[in-house]
């Protein structure tokens, strides 16, 4: 019996402690099985968040590059082609004055270059919207012209002027540039001569 019951006694405790290692193992074990599934459901929960927005994204960036596209086409396919001007009508263009352009009673004229057709430009203003080129004088006066609608625009040192001979009217008159403003203000201070002058009888 003594030996028996010996014998529990050293048991007992090494059971005991074979328990105490088998949990032990097992609970190291489960950690890092659960550290993995908890790093995994946010990782599959985010992926797709992430990729809905980078397809939006991309998509909304190529239908905006579409209509930019379809826009400046439209604009380009809205002036018709002209003619190609000559190196001289080219060189009276690069005279003419741009901008907007102050008239007498309040008036205002806008010109700008055309951007698809060089040398030629828009003359605009209040009721009206002409495309024009550039036409060489004799007298070396800048002048542009919309054959079609019949309308000039006529400039000089000092001042610039549009007509409309269709319609029979001056749309607009005594237009200055800054430039000509300056010219129109030093004639003032220095009238020219008179032509005769000095040739009195």
């Amino acid at each position: 019996m003594k030996n028996r019951v010996i014998s529990l006694l050293v048991l007992v405790p090494a059971l005991t402690l074979a328990m105490g290692s088998v949990q032990a193992q097992e609970k190291k074990a489960a950690k890092p099985a659960a550290a993995k599934t908890t790093a995994a459901k946010p990782a599959a929960k985010k992926a797709p968040a992430k990729k809905a927005p980078a397809k939006r994204a991309s998509t909304a960036k190529k239908g905006a590059a579409v209509a930019a596209g379809a826009g400046a086409a439209a604009a380009a396919a809205s002036i018709p082609a002209q003619q190609t001007l000559t190196p001289a009508e080219l060189a009276i263009a690069e005279q003419v004055y741009q901008g907007r352009i102050n008239c007498e009673l309040g008036a205002s004229i806008n010109i700008a270059k055309d951007s698809v057709n060089p040398g030629y430009f828009f003359v605009e203003g209040k009721g009206f919207k002409y495309h024009m080129a550039p036409v060489a004088t004799s007298t070396g006066t800048v002048r542009l012209e919309d054959q079609h609608a019949g309308a000039m625009w006529l400039q000089v040192a000092n001042k610039s002027m549009l007509i409309n001979r269709k319609l029979g009217q001056r749309l607009a008159d005594e237009c200055m540039s800054p430039e000509q403003n300056q010219v129109a203000e030093a004639i003032k201070k220095n009238p020219p001569a008179a032509l005769f002058e000095g040739n009195g009888r």
